[in-house]
């Protein structure tokens, strides 16, 4: 079966065609515009492929109701487009893909993957926040997590480098791209993630703040007048690296830190602080470590920030090889030798993660 899969993240559109032995037919990837796609530069990708037999589409958030990949039609459509304020960078733009491919391939059919799937397995200590039932009953209010289709692949790909099986693996993966989070991966299933109710918890992100504090929020909209549509720009477009250093681009903040630029030094401090916490975090919630995985666009390609987060997780096990280290091209095992916990670089591939599940979900039918 060949799979058309469409990903629509917070900065990209990615459009990949796999043959029925996974083999990549056609990479074509796309900057994002506005909360749309540009459809001109859609269709004249989609219009050159041939033999498309089925489509699987990344959507960030599945809600309380879709714990699994889902066949696509009006209903769960309508759904889907309910949950587009909690993930209203991603939410959108998969939408419009979803009317995008419909149009071109109609008798193609689609298939919803969803990243907040993978962490429907998080126990109730991890999953639950400490507010109002009210909230937490009536309104769902509970941490979902994301990149669930990456940090599966991801811990599956590490135990296959490893040579173990995934349900003998404790892993906390970390997908560090415009939108970054990690996850336990304990045995193969998520039991812990630094995103929650929405992809605007965790880890400092490209233009995304991460986790702050709420005091902060309330003492803001009493003071300084902040609406809620405010904020949600504020922490989802203007925070981050972005605010932190002029430029949600790692490489160019990178690149200023070496020059000496004061705020480019401080956007990798504070980044780094906030990764290295993270994964000790995700270690503690699996009473241990086995790997560390590092994927997305800053995880493979950052060795600096691979180099600073390894350097404050001795403790832990993990021990990351200068050299190895800045020599990664694609998978690669960048553990120093005798490390007790290895650290790996995985390339992410959330499009085998979707065509498998588009697969699973059609042959079942």
């Amino acid at each position: 079966m060949r799979v058309l899969v469409v990903n629509a993240g917070s900065s990209s559109l990615k459009v990949r065609l796999l043959d029925g032995d996974d083999g990549l037919l056609a990479d074509e990837e796309l900057p994002a515009a506005g909360r749309g796609v540009d459809e001109r530069a859609a269709e004249s990708i989609v219009e050159r492929l041939s033999g498309v037999d089925a489509v699987g589409h990344r959507f960030v958030h599945g809600g309380p109701r879709l714990h699994g990949p889902a066949r696509l039609d009006a209903g769960l459509e309508d759904y889907l487009r309910s949950l587009a304020d909690l993930a209203p960078l991603h939410q959108p733009r998969a939408l419009a893909g979803v009317e995008l491919i419909r149009r071109l391939l109609p008798a193609a059919p689609a298939v919803a993957c969803v990243d907040t799937a993978f962490h429907a397995t998080l126990p109730s200590a991890a999953a639950t926040y400490a507010v109002p039932r009210e909230w937490r009953v009536r309104y769902g209010v509970r941490r979902y997590g994301f990149h669930g289709l990456s940090h599966a692949y991801a811990a599956r790909r590490a135990a296959e480098l490893m040579g173990r099986p995934v349900d003998r693996l404790r892993a906390v993966t970390c997908h560090l791209g415009a939108g970054a989070s990690l996850a336990a991966v304990q045995y193969g299933v998520s039991v812990d993630t630094t995103m929650g109710f929405t992809p605007l918890e965790g880890v400092v992100m490209a233009t995304r703040s991460g986790s702050v504090d709420p005091g902060m929020l309330l003492w803001l909209q009493a003071h300084a007048g902040l609406s809620a549509a405010a904020a949600t720009d504020a922490l989802d477009r203007r925070s981050g690296l972005l605010a932190l250093a002029g430029t949600a681009d790692m490489r160019e903040v990178l690149q200023a830190a070496a020059e000496g630029d004061e705020d480019g030094r401080l956007a990798i401090d504070v980044y780094v602080h906030r990764l290295r916490a993270a994964v000790a975090s995700m270690a503690a919630a699996m009473d241990g470590l086995d790997v560390l995985v590092f994927t997305g666009g800053v995880g493979e390609h950052a060795a600096e920030v691979r180099a600073a987060a390894g350097a404050g997780l001795g403790f832990l096990g993990v021990e990351v090889d200068g050299d190895r280290n800045r020599a990664v091209e694609g998978d690669a095992d960048v553990s120093a030798p005798g490390a007790r916990v290895r650290t790996l670089v995985v390339r992410a591939r959330e499009d085998l993660e979707i065509a498998r599940q588009v697969r699973a979900v059609l042959t079942a039918e």
